[in-house]
């Protein structure tokens, strides 16, 4: 029923307990008895439980719910005019072995702020809309659902999106019964929506260590990765002298060494670069390495310092291949582009923390999400929460409620001032 008019928007909170119901909820839903962690990957049956439940839920809240040609489930408060519109939301599929909250939270949360504007009796000018996106998380190549809202899918790579076993994305949608085609209908007019807000664990230590409870998000960090190879030659261990080797391995390790003082000469302080995987070929511990190929992860909120860094690493790689007389490779696998968010929605975070005499603090984002998609196309804007412990994509992954809370209440009155407008 609706509240009584005593209740002003600017009083409006969420309600915990419900939002505490939904999480441990969903949790339940693909959860492994054994290590109890979630497996609700894209897709998979436990996926469509998920949405089901979602569908579900929207509609108990007096909210019209909808699924588009990704599997996107929305649920949408109509608002009094036709301007564009504003959403709100994250993704449910999870990596393998995943905690309660990596993208449920967003979802759960932006439920909650349309269900309470309900029961509150409030019309805002524009429509609200909740969206769960597909595939955030990579089963399929990850951020599916958003891209296919931002019309970025097309007939080639829905022919071609595959898992790590080869099952094709298509014939998973079709076992679901979804035409994958219609994906290619999920596209939406960017004048159609006024902007996009999602709320996310940080899914690292800065917030907690700094015990604040909320983070605003000025800008999602682009990113790069390679497949490197080194080719020296393979030869015996005990018969080579030292300086007659050509070892491909010494090679990585110099680069390795090379790594930080690149990223100070060349990158800035929100620069990251990750080795993090390794094969050493042959692999005999009496065989000098022949082949080293590995990956690297390079990370920066600004395309600029990301072009540098590209180049840094390369003139590095060649001139660590020239003195250890090795050959250098290599193959470019991903790339993404960096995305500010709308200075307008970062103010208006701001202001609305400082309402709620909450303490935040300003970061990026150094995780890709949906926003980072969605914000090619429209103004978006992110909240971060605390990871315990910066826990995440394991089963400890978790956060206090009153963080959950104070995040949520931040939502709230955002989408508010956002939907008047």
């Amino acid at each position: 029923m609706p509240e009584s008019t005593a209740t002003t928007p600017t009083d409006l909170r969420i309600d915990l307990q419900r939002i505490k119901e939904d999480i441990l909820a969903l949790s339940e839903i693909g959860k492994d008895e054994e290590d109890r962690g979630i497996y609700r990957m894209a897709f998979t049956d436990a996926d469509m439980r998920g949405k089901r439940w979602l569908i579900d839920r929207i509609e108990q809240a007096g909210l019209k719910s909808n699924v588009d040609g990704a599997a996107n489930i929305s649920g949408i408060f109509t608002g009094k005019t036709e301007k564009p519109r504003v959403l709100v939301g994250s993704h449910i599929d999870t990596v393998p072995c995943a905690g309660a909250l990596d993208g449920t939270l967003g979802v759960v949360v932006g439920l909650e702020c349309l269900r309470r504007l309900v029961e509150a009796g409030i019309e805002t000018e524009r429509t609200l809309e909740l969206i769960a996106f597909s595939d955030e998380e990579g089963r399929f190549g990850g951020m599916f659902g958003s891209q296919s809202v931002c019309g970025y899918v097309t007939p080639d790579s829905l022919a071609t999106m595959s898992d790590l076993d080869g099952v094709l994305l298509q014939e998973e949608m079709r076992r679901q019964g979804y035409d994958p085609l219609a994906a290619l209908d999920a596209a939406r007019d960017p004048d159609s929506i006024r902007s996009y807000l999602e709320l996310h664990i940080e899914q690292g230590p800065v917030l907690d260590r700094m015990h604040k409870s909320v983070g605003i998000v000025d800008e999602i960090t682009g990113l790069f990765t390679w497949s490197v190879w080194l080719r020296g030659e393979a030869n015996h261990a005990g018969t080579t002298p030292m300086d007659m080797r050509n070892d491909a391995f010494m090679g990585l390790a110099d680069f390795a060494h090379e790594v930080p003082r690149i990223l100070e000469e060349n990158g800035s302080e929100r620069s990251r670069a990750t080795i993090g995987k390794a094969q050493i070929l042959p692999g005999a511990a009496n065989t000098v390495p022949g082949i080293v190929e590995f990956s690297i992860d390079v990370r920066d909120t600004s395309e600029e310092f990301l072009d540098d860094l590209s180049t840094a690493f390369q003139k590095a790689l060649s001139a660590i291949a020239r003195r250890r007389n090795l050959k250098f490779d290599f193959e470019q696998k991903s790339y993404l582009q960096p995305v500010a968010c709308s200075e307008d929605i970062v103010e208006q975070l701001r202001t609305q923390a400082e309402t709620l005499n909450l303490e935040y603090h300003q970061m990026p984002s150094g995780a890709a999400h949906d926003a980072q998609i969605m914000g090619r196309m429209v103004p978006v804007g992110m909240i971060f929460v605390p990871s315990k412990n910066g826990k995440s994509h394991s089963p400890a992954e978790w956060t206090a409620w009153s963080d959950i809370e104070a995040g949520a209440n931040v939502m709230l009155q955002t989408l508010l001032h956002l939907a008047q407008n």
